[in-house]
């Protein structure tokens, strides 16, 4: 029985997504507080994938499309859906936001609020 699962270890473990040295990161935590009218966006998608377990969220450096949702306490499950095309540069994590034209007008636009570096990320030198 023991030596079953000795054997069946490797494959369970290679079923769980690990991160090699490099990797970026996505947040909808806001970073800068004295922007007017910026709020802190809910990250629905990145590219096919949602329902994160963790945040920030971690992702492969590239191009991706992200899906955010902008706060609204006048709907119930949050505001409009916004697309936003991410060039994720490796090591970096993105602080997404919403901006609102003003504090009435429920119109709003995904910004990258902040870019922070990752600390114990490499940058992997073969890619």
């Amino acid at each position: 029985m023991r030596k079953t699962l000795l054997l069946a270890l490797p494959l369970a473990l290679a079923g769980c997504q690990t991160w090699g040295p490099t990797w970026s990161e996505v947040t909808g935590a806001r970073w800068n507080r004295a922007i007017l009218d910026r709020r802190p966006a809910i990250i629905e998608r990145v590219d096919d994938t949602g329902a994160f377990a963790q945040s920030p969220i971690k992702i492969e450096p590239g191009k991706h499309r992200v899906v955010l949702r902008g706060p609204d306490p006048k709907r119930p499950g949050g505001g409009t859906l916004r697309e936003f095309a991410l060039d994720a540069q490796p090591c970096k994590r993105y602080y997404l936001n919403a901006q609102f034209k003003n504090n009435i007008e429920p119109d709003w636009t995904p910004v990258i609020d902040y870019v922070d570096d990752i600390a114990g990320c490499r940058i992997d030198a073969k890619k």
